[in-house]
């Protein structure tokens, strides 16, 4: 990848955003021209604005030019001094996958750091699970089974003492297809910031 990328990071991501944070949103992958490309999560690709835009709104990210939720995807760099306020981002799979679609043993094989996050974060108590997979991985670093706990958007559920909300991906493609529009996603953080509260 980084010999047809050469200016890519192409690079395990790492999360993003103070370890003391009580909120934590768990992503999917890093996608090719996005994370792959930038080395920071949601940064370069259709996700990144309604993500960082929505944590803008909600007072979670600052930025010199603040974050719009209908900027163009090139207006995030991983050196745009953005910075998160009370949540963290980390990907269920930390390297592009091939295809751009994780496989479960990329998933088992990175379950690790997920786990790993979790109980690194001391103040942590919501997390917010960015698609099933990303909500299927936070149950298994938890310990628990993908069964223990219905992935559906805005579902909450208690476990281990988190609460974990699930949203739709932020995905281009969900929001190209209206599986997931703004206010529906902004309602999913709001609940996230009330239960904070």
């Amino acid at each position: 990848m980084k010999r047809e990328h050469p200016d890519f990071a192409c690079q395990p991501v790492a999360p993003f955003g103070p370890l003391d944070a009580p909120l934590l949103i768990a992503g999917l992958a890093p996608g090719l021209k996005g994370a792959n490309a930038s080395g920071r999560p949601f940064t370069g690709d259709g996700a990144g604005p309604l993500l960082y835009g929505t944590l803008t709104e909600l007072g979670l990210a600052t930025r010199p030019e603040p974050v719009r939720i209908g900027d163009h995807p090139s207006t995030l760099r991983a050196a745009d001094g953005l910075q998160l306020q009370g949540c963290r981002v980390s990907n269920a799979v930390k390297c592009l996958p091939p295809g751009n679609k994780p496989l479960p043993t990329e998933i088992r094989t990175c379950n690790r750091f997920m786990a790993a996050e979790i109980a690194a974060m001391p103040n942590l108590r919501v997390i917010v699970a960015l698609g099933k997979v990303a909500h299927d991985a936070v149950l298994m670093a938890l310990g628990r089974r993908a069964s223990s706990a219905r992935f559906a958007h805005a579902a909450e559920h208690r476990i281990e003492g988190y609460t974990v909300i699930d949203s739709y991906h932020c995905s281009r493609y969900n929001q190209n297809t209206g599986r997931l529009t703004a206010p529906m996603f902004r309602a999913v953080f709001e609940r996230a910031v009330h239960l904070l509260s």
